[in-house]
């Protein structure tokens, strides 16, 4: 055995020759005396350097015999015919995996002892690996020394250029021995056979989640951790991962490297322009197992299937809402936070979301890509586009679970649940007051500012929603647009015709929960509730009188202005109501579309039904809180109140004489009227009431 006679001075270690003793020291000194011509970067050892030379010029001694790669150390290529030979000589004491050379196996080892002895000078940030570290410290240098032949674009690392290349060659050199899909990496079909066997080798140790891949891992980690490593120099925000950080600051460089051939619209991300180009084939390669539902994106395939699993995995910390999405959950914070950091160049309006930013500059720019085949009618978006198209093939895809109620949408179905579990998350800051949908909260908004943003340019006249504008626009059009099926009645709006249609079905999804009365629509149960809580909270400002109903309120305001804008066509008569402008018509008409099913009689009004089939049930549901006396209507409920209350209500504007109903009045005013209504034909007698012309034609027949 040679003998070891030259030893470091630093560290005691012997070496056998003086070169090799030389070589160690530069280890201490630091000193690089052999350098690139190329790029200027130092090695300590001259064979490094040869080394590092192939890079520039593309030499390749070392070839494989079995598959010709080809190499450019011959330590590469020894671990490369590991492949062909499946040779793994170095085995880890502690969990028993193999490894194909001992530097994999030493690097491994480190999992377990947790060891990072490799440090960078700059940040103190530390790794495993030297080749970690060296990749690393060009984040901080800005180096990138490996250059692509085809279009100079440089890389910090050689295999991001290979990767690189392999785009530009087309070059698939890994096979999938399930599916035949290639793969630019043999990394990338590790990672896409695990699709195949289900296997998730990687875990969580604080939530037991599994992953398929360790970067998965890596970045779920960081909900538990809460670290955003990745930070933008611009805005200071930070992210979890760095190509957040890249995608993220496009928005600062407005940078849309790829383009779609067809349509010429460019985009931040070639991913995104792959999604892109789906929208011209029609492609969508991505189907739900359970379903049968194909999508175009993998994202959405994904999302879909929460529907199925129910999975909400991402929880909100500051109201423990649940999210399939933790983009999902990302937007949902900016409720709280009224972060808005999408901003229109155009008029400045901010947004939370991207998606809602690009949506409102087609306002701008009039943009509507998406034509429907049947209609030819257009749309600023996709979702849109596939919204409309159910109108036409009548798909309900969404299911009510409790009462079996299908819808087209979604968003339907998730309002239509809150009517069973009573949700109303939408609460209006001014008056506590709370909704089912943000929509209605909005609208409800506009009672306390005011604001009535959308104006006619027909009329002038203004309205709280876009949507009472495109209503009130049929009032100058005359168009109705949705038609019965049933009978062919014709509806401005689609709501209008939904209710009319439960005439003919019967349908009346909305029940009373105290006393089980059921309605075809939800306004009228709100409005039937309040019967039970007494609620009344529309107050009108002259005389103070309160309704449960905002329409009675409009209707009552007509008795102090004196407004009658319904008038009859046929006799002139105007009525305060359209409601009584309908009804009075049908004397016109004869008309009586309410048929009793008992004896067949028929009425112009649905409340004079309702009275009469009191007469064959003997149901009074009025009752009276003094005597218990039952009524069959409201109306002669509370004429009935006035006889313990002794309240009139009705004066007399001649003499000041008040009356506890209406009717009363009426008949009393004939008194100063200058001549009598009803006459008598003999004598010519006169008298205010029919009843007392009656009576007195008596004495003549005598």
């Amino acid at each position: 055995m040679e003998e070891k006679q030259f030893k470091c001075d630093v560290c005691d270690q012997d070496f056998t020759r003086l070169s090799s003793l030389v070589k160690h020291q530069r280890i201490h000194t630091g000193e690089k005396p052999f350098m690139c011509e190329v790029c200027n970067k130092a090695f300590s050892d001259s064979s490094n350097l040869r080394v590092h030379l192939r890079i520039h010029t593309g030499d390749k001694p070392f070839r494989c015999e079995l598959c010709d790669k080809a190499f450019i150390q011959l330590s590469s290529l020894l671990v490369h015919q590991t492949i062909h030979t499946g040779e793994k000589p170095f085995k880890c004491e502690l969990c028993g995996k193999v490894f194909s050379t001992s530097t994999r196996l030493l690097m491994h080892q480190r999992v377990h002892t947790g060891e990072k002895p490799f440090r960078c000078e700059v940040c103190e940030m530390a790794f495993t690996r030297s080749s970690e570290l060296l990749i690393h410290q060009r984040i901080h240098t800005g180096e990138k020394p490996y250059k692509c032949e085809f279009c100079d674009k440089s890389f910090s690392q050689s295999l991001n250029l290979r990767r690189h290349q392999r785009t530009h060659t087309e070059d698939k050199p890994f096979k999938c021995e399930w599916c035949d899909k290639s793969f630019f990496e043999s990394s990338n079909l590790c990672r896409h056979q695990r699709h195949h066997t289900g296997e998730k080798p990687f875990k969580c140790e604080v939530c037991d989640k599994s992953f398929s891949e360790s970067s998965n891992l890596r970045r779920h980690l960081r909900l538990h951790t809460g670290e955003k490593p990745f930070r933008c120099e611009v805005c200071d925000k930070s992210f979890f991962q760095s190509s957040y950080l890249h995608t993220h600051q496009r928005i600062h460089t407005g940078e849309k490297p790829f383009t779609c051939e067809v349509c010429k619209k460019s985009f931040s991300y070639s991913s995104i322009l792959r999604e892109h180009l789906r929208i011209h084939t029609g492609k969508k390669p991505f189907t739900c197992e359970l379903c049968d539902r194909s999508f175009s994106r993998s994202s959405n395939l994904r999302r879909h299937q929460y529907i199925h699993t129910g999975e909400k995995p991402f929880t909100c910390r500051i109201c423990s809402k649940s999210f399939g999405y933790s983009s999902t959950l990302r937007e949902h914070q900016r409720i709280h936070t009224g972060e808005k950091p999408f901003k229109c160049e155009v008029c400045d309006k901010s947004f939370s979301r991207l998606s809602n930013l690009r949506q409102h500059e087609r306002i701008h720019t009039g943009d509507k890509p998406f034509t429907c085949e049947i209609c030819d009618k257009s749309f600023s978006w996709l979702s849109n586009l596939h919204e409309h198209r159910r109108i036409h093939t009548g798909e309900k895809p969404f299911t009510c679970q409790v009462c079996n109620k299908s819808f087209p949408y979604l968003m339907n179905l998730r309002v239509h649940q809150r009517i069973h579990t009573g949700e109303k998350p939408f609460t209006c800051e001014v008056c506590d007051k709370a909704f089912t949908q943000l929509s209605h909260l909005l609208v409800h908004q506009t009672i306390h500012t005011g604001e009535k943003p959308f104006k006619c340019e027909v009329c002038d006249k203004s309205f709280t929603t876009s949507t009472r504008l495109l209503m009130h626009h049929s009032i100058h059009t005359g168009e109705k647009p949705f038609k019965c099926e049933f009978c062919e009645m014709s509806f401005t709006q689609c709501s209008e015709l939904l209710t009319h249609q439960r005439i003919h079905t019967g349908e009346k999804p909305f029940k009373c929960e105290m006393c089980s009365k059921s309605f075809s629509q939800s306004s009228n149960l709100h409005a039937h509730q309040r019967i039970h809580t007494g609620e009344k909270p529309f107050t009108c400002k002259v005389c103070n009188k309160s309704f449960s109903r905002s329409s009675n309120l409009r209707a009552h305001q007509h008795i102090h202005t004196g407004e009658k804008p319904f008038t009859c066509k046929v006799c002139d008569k105007s009525f305060s109501h359209s409601m009584n402008l309908r009804v009075h018509q049908r004397i016109h008409t004869g008309e009586k579309p309410f048929t009793c099913k008992v004896c067949d009689k028929a009425f112009t009004q649905l409340s004079n039904i309702l009275r009469h089939q009191a007469v064959h049930t003997g149901d009074k549901p009025f009752k009276c809180k003094v005597c218990d006396k039952a009524f069959t209507t409201s109306t002669r409920l509370l004429m009935h109140h006035s006889i313990h209350t002794g309240e009139k209500p009705y004066r007399c504007e001649s003499c000041e004489k008040a009356f506890t109903q209406s009717s009363d009045l009426l008949r009393h005013q004939r008194i100063h009227k200058e001549h009598s209504r009803f006459k008598c034909e003999v004598c010519n007698k006169g008298f205010e009431q029919s009843s007392s012309l009656v009576c007195h034609q008596i004495i003549h027949t005598r």
